[in-house]
């Protein structure tokens, strides 16, 4: 007789352990500790462990709950401030004193002249980053992801951070869907601040958030 029988007859005949109570209360079973156990031990030992399994995962979604909590929190803030601003500069203006408030160096936008009417006489040339530029950093630090955290060598930050000093690390973010009209960075100081592997669920919801804004100032090509 194998496990499999062993195990089928259990199933179709329950009451197993009904007519034979006095006897299962003295089987034993391995234990790695212990030696043996009883089959009682053993059963109480399993919904212990998956009681403690159980509070274990309760406390994750609490923690879940606070720190999604906190994030909504942190995005509406934002997204309150950045639609009661009263010109592209000063939207922008609010989006870098939020990021200052977080401890960070600053917010940018730099947006695709492909996608939006950056030229003169308009007044937004200074945001334009030539998408070709920007190639080369796409591929080798997003690659097919929309978000990178962590260093950038000299070369990159001039590309998206020319004025820029004693930047640390960054997180770089399309924006927008597929064809991303542009990019946002948020920079720090400290080099270990940003780095692969952190969660993006912000930074994806405020990059989500910014074209629509920006379009109240800016026309799209």
């Amino acid at each position: 007789m194998n496990d499999r029988a062993v195990v089928d007859y259990l199933l179709q005949h329950p009451e197993f352990f009904i007519r034979n109570a006095a006897q299962v209360e003295h089987l034993r079973v391995p234990h790695p500790v212990r030696g043996t156990i009883s089959l009682v031990e053993w059963h109480m030992m399993r919904a212990r462990n998956h009681i403690h399994v159980l509070e274990e995962n309760m406390s994750l979604l609490m923690e879940q709950a606070v720190a999604n909590e906190s994030l909504f929190q942190r995005l509406l803030q934002l997204q309150t401030r950045l639609a009661a601003a009263e010109s592209l500069d000063d939207m922008l203006n609010r989006l870098h004193r939020w990021a200052r408030e977080l401890g960070l160096a600053g917010a940018t936008v730099r947006l695709f002249p492909d996608c939006w009417r950056l030229g003169a006489p308009s007044k937004f040339t200074h945001l334009a980053l030539n998408r070709q530029a920007f190639e080369p950093i796409r591929i080798q630090r997003l690659g097919q992801a929309r978000h990178y955290l962590g260093p950038l060598n000299g070369p990159e930050l001039l590309v998206v951070l020319p004025e820029a000093k004693a930047i640390g690390s960054v997180a770089i973010s399309l924006l927008g869907g597929d064809n991303a009209p542009g990019v946002m960075l948020f920079s720090s100081r400290d080099a270990q601040h940003y780095q692969p592997g952190q969660g993006t669920q912000l930074l994806q919801e405020i990059a989500q958030m910014l074209p629509g804004l920006l379009e109240r100032w800016i026309e799209r090509a």
